[in-house]
């Protein structure tokens, strides 16, 4: 994993390069790859201590000190951070905080917390060398990064815009999106996903379809509010980028998703797709059913689908065929949706093809 951070460096034309690693590392386990720009430090106990010694092993007046964890950062990020290094001044890509904040106390009292300017710190984090060396120093063992003891020591920081592709591996969650990210694609790869569902027709529910409600006597029945479009579109897409179906990213025997909206649901697959560097091109929508008429609102469910992605971009072709009396869906006990969605891979213009995952 970190040979890609080694290549974004070489392609920076970074003179040196450390790598850090525990100070306890087995001779035996150190990298194999060996190269004029690459040098091996032993770390400390802590990422501060780790920080000093790779610091301290190098002669330049600037250093980017980046996360190994991090292999997705971007060669325009770490520019920009680089140009904004100066004397007296670092560096840190930063990225807003989307979701709602709360602090839960040891007695599991929750508060809410407000986002406005929080930020959400990545590396690699710029400074100018010896003056960061000072900042540390200076500073505790167990700082969490290095903007902390550079601002607590009067330093100024200019703010570079992260990117949300530049995550830390730290979960098995985080590392089953990396091996996404990276699983052998190139840039440009196209793929194709098939999504298909279906659900009885019943009194007293609502009749949602993609994220809009349709007048109708009886509704689609399921654990969620059965919004067969969204339903469909999800399978879809989750298939063209290799992941699992809604069933298991959204079981229906988990509560939490018991009357879930599914047009949230979507726009969460959606975003889950997008982090794994794909990017949804079209999505192509069969509903099957015989009630109601729903002509009319083709054009407002439409509409409403393309707006998850929030840019004006059209993407969503829906067509309504009837059942023509035949079947389950002709009878009208049950609709039925299928859906090909196309994606095209726009990750891998990172440093290299080759898969170190």
């Amino acid at each position: 994993m970190w040979e890609w951070s080694f290549d974004l460096a070489c392609n920076l034309g970074i003179e040196e390069i450390v790598l850090v690693l525990p100070e306890d590392w087995d001779d035996k386990l150190y990298p194999v790859r060996t190269r004029e720009e690459l040098s091996i430090v032993r770390g400390g106990r802590t990422r501060s201590l780790s920080v000093r010694k790779g610091i301290a092993s190098v002669r330049s007046n600037k250093v980017l000190i980046h996360d190994g964890a991090r292999p997705f950062a971007k060669i325009s990020m770490c520019e920009k951070i680089m140009s904004a290094v100066s004397k007296n001044t670092g560096a840190i890509p930063l990225l807003p905080v989307k979701d709602a904040l709360k602090r839960v106390s040891v007695d599991d009292v929750v508060k809410t917390v407000d986002r406005s300017g929080v930020r959400i710190t990545q590396t690699p984090q710029g400074f100018p060398r010896e003056e960061l060396l000072k900042a540390l120093s200076l500073s505790s063992e167990e700082v969490r990064d290095e903007a902390e003891p550079w601002i607590s020591n009067g330093g100024v920081i200019v703010p570079v815009e992260g990117n949300e592709m530049n995550f830390k591996i730290t979960t098995e969650g985080d590392w089953e999106m990396a091996t996404c990210l990276a699983d052998g694609n190139s840039a440009g790869e196209v793929r194709t996903g098939i999504g298909f569902d279906v659900h009885p027709l019943v009194p007293g529910r609502s009749l949602v379809l993609g994220g809009v409600e349709v007048p109708s006597p009886m509704g689609l029945d399921g654990h969620s509010d059965a919004d067969i479009i969204c339903h469909g579109i999800s399978d879809a897409i989750l298939g063209a980028a290799g992941l699992p179906d809604i069933g298991r990213v959204f079981p229906a025997c988990d509560d939490a998703y018991k009357d879930a909206d599914s047009y949230e649901l979507l726009r969460e697959v959606v975003s889950k797709v997008e982090r794994c560097g794909w990017s949804i091109v079209w999505l192509d929508v069969v509903l099957h059913a015989q009630l109601p008429r729903i002509g009319e609102t083709v054009i407002e469910i439409t509409k409403n689908l393309d707006s998850v992605w929030n840019d004006g971009m059209r993407r969503v072709n829906l067509k309504v065929k009837s059942g023509e009396g035949v079947g389950s869906v002709g009878s009208g006990h049950c609709m039925m949706c299928y859906a090909v969605a196309t994606i095209k891979n726009t990750s891998m213009g990172l440093h290299k093809a080759a898969n170190p995952l």
